[in-house]
């Protein structure tokens, strides 16, 4: 067992216990109970204080320990573990947590010392025994508590399989509401599912993890954490959103703080995949039914600006301003916040000055926009300098923008390379894709082994027809990182565009998908490929799904297509006629609407 293993085992099972000290005394209406020192016991430990001084832990260990079997009593045992633990002596530590179990086998501390001892000397086969007795010694109206915190036993422990077997072996029992000694409350069988699903999950025992967490929602469907559970495996299992959703239906209903914090979670989780209209309903909910959630706003408003509803953006971003004012005023009124929480707010509201930038921007309102970017701090400056330089691009002040960019300072290889990506950014916007494709190439020069520039860079190659270097590009991503989601959905949507390779286009979406499902964009990709091999149903299902969670232009101009081709023609012409109010200039939309003769 390493030295820093049993260091923080220490610091986890507490400081070290003081000489002699006892437990708490008991009420004042109790007898007083006298101490069963004699006086050469006491002399005993005496000594074995004076040794742990003067660096003779062993001796002192062995003196403690002697002095705990002589008495039987726990806080000696303690100490003497302890004394271990400072000594990193992981297996004298060990004896004296047995010899403490054995001298009070109903000492629920003793069987909790032992079991975290064995998990941290990787001693998991003898976990069981002694945490299925520690459980067992917890009164039953505490033993949900108990189980759920299982998992932090395990925290530090690489081998996630071997938890579970840990897990199932000592849980099992509580999952059917029965254990050594009689019935259980049903929230021990939910919190044994729940933890055991949580174990599973990091053990990528997928589909046990599901089962686990549908076992724990049929016993109560309106549990937080089940609920949370299932947010946690909604990108690895689809299918575990229907346990969110079962939550939020549940009956009785849960009680609405925290239902908005479930609802925060599942927000979150659909952000992450790109489903930003479904998260934003989500954060509405929580604006009204838990309005003391205040970054719920921020959120919000940044969720909106991808949706290109910039009005509302712009709302809920300034109602997140007031209640920010009025959380901090509360917050000075109570006591000063200290210097390392107090940057935190700054943070956030230097993120929706930025936000409230690009909602003015959307708006065309450049001096709205530029008035916003002021209020940033200097911390900010890069984003803050890339923004204003967007501004500068779209008023027809290009090489300002660019020399704004390019006379930022650089304190290393970190602001070398988002200066790079963020003058070809600016490049891109304005649709100079051989400029854009210089600089990364550049980049590239300077970064040769970063699979987000290759990926970038394969992008600008797209645009200028350059498909056979785009490919070589982006496999070399793929080659340098394999989970690069976003390389194998760009060569086989691009594949699938051109109406080439179909299969193979298929198979890399599919991939795309196995590392990022749920992905809008990714099924997005997977209806185009499959409307080009012909199967226009499972077309129409697959971008509609991805339609609903993100009413992305370009997906309601995949999605238009085939109702057009399918002869649901008034449907095409609604969806394409929302998606060019929303963004009339797209590329794609117009090109598509001129080659189906199509006039809105």
């Amino acid at each position: 067992m390493s030295v820093l293993r049993l260091a923080a085992l220490a610091l986890a099972l507490g400081s070290a216990f003081p000489a002699l000290a006892l437990p708490p005394g008991p009420p004042s209406s109790t007898a007083v109970q006298n101490s069963g020192l004699d006086a050469p016991l006491f002399y005993q430990l005496l000594i074995g204080e004076i040794e742990l001084r003067q660096g003779d832990a062993g001796t002192a260990y062995q003196v403690m320990l002697d002095a705990a079997r002589k008495t039987r009593d726990e806080p000696l045992f303690r100490r003497a573990t302890e004394v271990a633990l400072e000594a990193k002596a992981g297996d004298q530590a060990l004896e004296a947590a047995r010899a403490w179990r054995t001298a009070v086998p109903t000492s629920s501390e003793a069987h909790r010392y032992e079991t975290q001892l064995l998990v941290a000397m990787n001693r998991l086969t003898e976990v069981p025994g002694p945490l299925a007795i520690t459980l067992k010694l917890v009164p039953p109206a505490e033993r949900a508590s108990a189980i759920s915190s299982l998992n932090n036993y395990f925290a530090r422990t690489a081998d996630r399989k071997a938890v579970v077997s840990v897990l199932e072996k000592v849980l099992v029992p509580y999952t059917a509401g029965t254990a050594p000694g009689g019935a259980e409350p049903p929230a021990t069988a939910v919190a044994a599912w729940v933890t055991l699903g949580r174990a599973r999950l990091e053990a990528e025992d997928l589909p046990r993890a599901l089962e686990a967490a549908q076992r724990a929602a049929q016993l109560a469907p309106n549990a937080e954490p089940v609920a949370l559970l299932a947010i946690d495996m909604m990108r690895t299992q689809p299918q575990a959103e229907a346990l969110v959703q079962g939550y939020f239906g549940a009956q009785p209903p849960p009680a609405a703080v925290p239902r908005s914090a479930v609802r925060l979670g599942y927000a979150r989780s659909l952000a992450m995949s790109q489903r930003f209209a479904d998260a934003a309903r989500e954060l509405e909910a929580v604006t009204r039914d838990a309005p003391q959630f205040t970054d719920a706003w921020l959120t919000l408003g940044a969720l909106y600006l991808e949706l290109k509803r910039p009005a509302d953006a712009e709302a809920a971003l300034k109602d997140y301003l007031a209640r920010a004012d009025l959380d901090e005023a509360s917050a000075s009124a109570a006591a000063a916040p200290a210097a390392a929480e107090a940057a935190t707010p700054a943070q956030r509201r230097a993120q929706a000055y930025l936000l409230l930038a690009q909602a003015a921007e959307q708006r065309r309102d450049f001096a709205a926009a530029e008035a916003w970017l002021l209020k940033v701090d200097s911390p900010q400056a890069l984003m803050v300098q890339s923004r204003r330089a967007s501004l500068l691009a779209q008023q027809g002040q290009m090489a300002q923008a660019l020399d704004l960019i390019r006379r930022l300072p650089e304190r290393g290889p970190d602001d070398v390379r988002a200066k790079l990506l963020a003058e070809a950014q600016l490049l891109r916007d304005q649709k100079d894709w051989a400029a854009a494709l210089a600089v990364l190439v550049t980049a590239n020069e300077r970064f040769p082994k970063d699979t987000d520039l290759l990926y970038e860079q394969a992008m600008m190659a797209e645009k200028l027809g350059r498909f056979a270097d785009m490919e070589q590009l982006l496999r070399r991503a793929m080659s340098l990182r394999p989970e690069h989601s976003a390389a194998y959905n760009a060569l086989g949507y691009t594949l699938a565009d051109r109406n080439e390779r179909l299969p193979e286009a298929k198979q890399l979406i599919e991939r795309a998908l196995q590392l990022s499902p749920g992905d809008p964009f990714l099924i997005d990709s997977m209806g185009w490929v499959e409307y080009r091999l012909g199967n226009l149903d499972s077309a129409l299902w697959l971008l509609g799904q991805a339609y609903r969670a993100r009413p992305d232009t370009e997906i309601a101009v995949h999605l238009g297509e085939v109702l057009w081709v399918q002869g649901r023609r008034d449907e095409a012409l609604k969806i394409w006629a929302e998606a060019r109010a929303r963004d009339a200039g797209n590329e794609l939309l117009n090109s598509t609407l001129a080659r189906l003769k199509v006039d809105l």
